[in-house]
């Protein structure tokens, strides 16, 4: 599997962690920023390219994270053929692989620590999707996606 991450000013350090706990599970990742230092920036400019990525197929999943998810959130979800869930707990991220076929996941910095970022983002990371009645309603998002955007 491969990850694409990035963060705003406001998700810099769950970004980091979350960095660590893929190298600890031997997952690639593309860091895409942001390097702001003390500095603000636009979610959207890192929502949009990490979920480029996700539907090109040059990355498997992202995960987004700024203040409180929901920026990140907003914007991947206007990218044709991504499913991005915001979680703030373990039993949402393992739903939203399991039944939502997620690939992106956002999470808000200001919102969780550290230590339940690295559980929800390392639930997310080994759930597979379990396909059958929830294939069904994926198809139909994506049927819709496919009439209307």
């Amino acid at each position: 599997m491969k990850v694409a991450i990035a963060s705003d000013h406001g998700g810099v350090h769950i970004r980091n962690e979350i960095k660590e706990l893929m190298d600890e599970l031997q997952i690639e990742y593309i860091d895409m920023g942001c390097d702001c230092g003390s500095g603000s920036v636009d979610y959207p400019d890192y929502a949009f390219p990490v979920a480029e990525k996700v539907v090109s197929g040059e990355v498997d999943r992202g995960i987004l994270i700024c203040g409180t998810g929901i920026g990140m959130s907003i914007s991947a979800n206007k990218v044709k053929g991504i499913r991005c869930a915001l979680a703030h707990d373990t039993f949402s991220a393992k739903a939203t692989r399991e039944h939502n076929d997620t690939n992106i996941l956002a999470m808000g910095e200001r919102v969780i620590g550290p230590g339940l970022a690295r559980e929800i983002a390392k639930i997310w990371l080994t759930t597979e999707f379990t396909g059958g009645r929830h294939q069904t309603r994926i198809g139909k998002i994506s049927d819709y996606e496919e009439k209307n955007l």
